[in-house]
């Protein structure tokens, strides 16, 4: 044990110098080519936590880049993509748009979703769209708006969305379920107009919304009478003071 504690204190006591003269020497064996038990523990086991500390600390700093890099990139995907997106929906490049937003139809964004809403309606609506899968992009377009609604409720566009959408999906769903989901379609138009005076598309719309029910013949409100109790119904008046 003595032999040992000499051989551990010996190379601190000359200092850095004579500590790496030590791990030298024991390198090759010692002065006399004979290896000291005492110095070769000491020299493995600083080795071995050299390497063990220096690994630790690199893969620490890997982790802490990597995470780092994910964070901001995260953080500055979404931007891109919308940025991205408006331009394609602004140069009329529906199909481009809707391939380029479809791969974030599971995102928890909500300005993405309306966007992929959107997108969705508008490639049902192009002439080279089956009917099939109109329908399909129809009921897609409603889904994807419903979910921006539950990421944010208090997104303008989100609710502008969901009104046109659901507006579609009852050209499918017959005349019950149109007149039906009228209300509730009028109810997002105003919602969106409270979070957004000022969007022209939305008072445009809920006026077209108006007018149809203020000139809505006498046998289909009769019709709607017999379904709802409490049809939807409005004034050429409300129109008109809708878009004022």
């Amino acid at each position: 044990m003595a032999e040992l504690m000499a051989a551990l204190a010996g190379p601190f006591r000359r200092g850095p110098a004579g500590l790496r003269s030590a791990l030298r020497r024991e390198a090759v064996g010692g002065p006399r080519g004979r290896g000291r038990p005492g110095t070769q523990v000491l020299r493995k086991s600083l080795q071995r936590g050299v390497v063990l500390s220096t690994g630790s600390f690199l893969v620490y700093e890997a982790h802490k880049l990597i995470s780092g890099f994910a964070e901001v990139h995260a953080s500055f995907r979404v931007e891109d993509v919308i940025e991205q997106a408006d331009y394609l929906y602004g140069s009329g490049e529906t199909e481009k748009l809707y391939r380029l937003l479809v791969q974030h139809k599971n995102s928890d964004d909500a300005e993405l979703l309306w966007r992929l809403a959107r997108s969705s309606r508008d490639l049902a609506q192009l002439g080279s769209t089956s009917a099939e899968e109109k329908k399909k992009l129809t009921y897609d377009s409603l889904e994807y708006a419903k979910k921006a609604l539950e990421k944010n409720e208090s997104n303008f566009a989100a609710h502008k969305w969901y009104g046109i959408c659901l507006s579609d999906v009852g050209d499918y769903e017959g005349i019950k379920t149109k007149i039906g989901n009228a209300i509730i379609i009028k109810e997002h138009f105003q919602r969106a107009i409270e979070l957004n005076p000022k969007d022209a598309t939305t008072i445009h719309l809920i006026g077209i919304w108006c007018y149809s029910f203020a000139e809505m013949p006498w046998y289909q409100r009769k019709i709607a009478a017999t379904l709802f109790a409490t049809p939807p119904t409005s004034t050429f008046q409300e129109s008109q003071h809708s878009v004022l």
